[in-house]
């Protein structure tokens, strides 16, 4: 069957990463759904179809999702109570976005569902809350987790995806999401060849036992919510590649969007605060049209009309 045939609806939609992706690999995106205005506003300049701001903890009247009558339903849900950058403190709500999402799955029980997020998601209470609404709703489930820098992006990034197929075997596409999977890293040079005009850029390290140097013959460490100058104090660390210098700076707002794999005319509003933000909330557009192909490989070899 035509991928383009299938209604794909974005929920958590952000500024939109998933979304492009799978558009990039042919899919019909119907509509898209989140509830920050900052992504909303950007999702809106930079696609056709219609994006609706909406509480997704709401789950009293589902009718609109049903309108869309979708085949496919992608997401990922807030991580930052699992995150390594957050508090990985379940009970602090995000969490319960996702228990939302799985309900709102459970309802609508469209032939697929993509939900990703974080890496330590595997080892939460919550995972195992929605596992159990998927299977009691009928999914078998392909659950791994991926490093984008294997995926055609130039950024180390490990995001847990559950693929839910409707009557489906658990497991059953694992090797659709592996076959294709690079064996190295890529680095930001040949991603970017010498494009980007430096050699070597400051990440402000989480621990200053940690360096802050990174040299483009590398992958990109995971691209955060939140950046900041190189500050005054950093003295260097033994395994920076080089000595900080005046030319050493960290990266612009674009300048990460671009290693988050999105075009180089994606447009971007907002203050630097929001815009970092919604840059290191995405998805790699890179990762999510990997995830997109995968998913089509399955269908292609199990659907038969």
């Amino acid at each position: 069957m035509d991928i383009k045939t299938y209604n794909v609806i974005d929920l958590f939609c952000g500024c939109g990463g998933l979304s492009l992706g799978f558009q990039n690999a042919g899919y019909n995106i119907v509509a898209a759904f989140d509830y920050w205005d900052v992504a909303l506003n950007i999702y809106q300049k930079n696609f056709q179809h219609p994006v609706y701001k909406r509480d997704l903890s709401d789950l009293t009247d589902l009718s609109d999702f049903e309108a869309l009558h979708p085949d496919v339903i992608i997401g990922g849900p807030p991580c930052q109570d699992y995150s390594t950058a957050g508090h990985r403190d379940e009970t602090r709500g995000r969490a319960a976005l996702t228990i939302s999402y799985a309900k709102i799955i459970e309802h609508i029980r469209p032939k697929y569902f993509l939900m990703e997020n974080v890496a330590v998601i595997e080892k939460s209470e919550t995972l195992k809350v929605v596992n159990e609404i998927f299977k009691n709703a009928g999914y078998g489930l392909t659950q791994l987790t991926l490093d984008a820098s294997k995926c055609g992006a130039p950024q180390i990034r490990k995001r847990y995806i559950t693929f839910g197929v409707f009557g489906g075997k658990d497991g059953d596409a694992k090797d659709n999401f592996t076959r294709h999977l690079s064996k190295k890293s890529m680095t930001m040079r040949e991603y970017f060849g010498d494009s980007l005009g430096f050699e070597y850029y400051f990440r402000v390290p989480t621990s200053y036992k940690r360096r802050g140097i990174y040299s483009i013959d590398e992958p990109s460490m995971t691209i955060r919510g939140v950046d900041r100058p190189v500050p005054k104090g950093y003295k260097g660390h033994p395994a920076d590649p080089v000595p900080l210098t005046p030319n050493i700076r960290s990266l612009t707002p674009q300048e990460r969007s671009w290693i988050q794999t999105f075009p180089k005319d994606f447009i971007w509003e907002g203050s630097k605060t929001n815009l970092n933000q919604a840059i290191g909330n995405a998805v790699p557009v890179k990762l999510g049209e990997y995830i997109a192909n995968s998913i089509k490989e399955y269908i292609s070899e199990h659907e038969t009309c």
